[in-house]
């Protein structure tokens, strides 16, 4: 089954977010592509159910797609204006639950989720505190529910890449794709891991979807 594709407001509906939100890539030529299909890739592996919990929501770009497969949206983020996204998608149908906080100490009771959703958000985790970030995301998790993560893989063509979008990535990224799979593997049950394939033959993969469960 191909993955769902991405839904999308026009880029000036959305609000809320710092200039450091990546919305504007998802618009992009060229790039756009790339970073639409990394979402597409995570919410394919999401199964649906009663709560989702989006870590680093930022804009909340993903929000249209998962209120077709949740009753409820519920997003943290540290930066993000809670009021001004929450009211975008509010006048769509959608009513997201939004807070502000970290990973590292989840303000929700245990068992609570059918899935946690990060995407681009471990890799700017040094690979110590990654244990208790991922303690963090199962403890909030129902058994059996998942954990569903996107992190850019780390080699010489996404440095470059980056570089090219005005971003160092050594002062961004700690944890490489491998460091988060095997916290992941120690914490949970692997379902997959999906990699995204550079459009370059050479460049190898770029980007690591896992699929965990409790």
């Amino acid at each position: 089954m191909q993955p769902q594709k991405l839904l999308l407001l026009d880029r000036i509906e959305y609000a809320g977010v710092n200039r450091d939100d990546p919305l504007r890539f998802y618009f992009a030529p060229v790039v756009g592509r790339l970073y639409r299909r990394r979402l597409e890739l995570c919410l394919h592996e999401c199964r649906g159910g009663e709560r989702v919990l989006e870590v680093g929501f930022g804009s909340g770009i993903t929000f249209l797609n998962l209120a077709k497969q949740y009753r409820e949206i519920h997003g943290l983020d540290a930066t993000a204006d809670i009021q001004k996204v929450a009211a975008v998608f509010m006048r769509r149908g959608a009513a997201p639950i939004l807070r502000n906080g970290s990973v590292m100490s989840l303000p929700y009771d245990n068992d609570y989720f059918d899935t946690v959703l990060l995407i681009s958000i471990l890799e700017h985790l040094r690979p110590a505190s990654l244990t208790a970030a991922l303690q963090e995301v199962r403890r909030v998790l129902r058994p059996q529910g998942q954990m569903v993560y996107g992190v850019p893989v780390d080699n010489c063509f996404m440095r470059f890449c980056f570089l090219l979008l005005g971003y160092d990535i050594r002062k961004h990224h700690f944890s490489s794709e491998r460091h988060v799979a095997e916290v992941a593997t120690r914490l949970f049950k692997k379902v997959s891991l999906t990699a995204l394939k550079s459009a370059i033959p050479f460049a190898g993969n770029i980007y690591e979807i896992g699929h965990f469960v409790k």
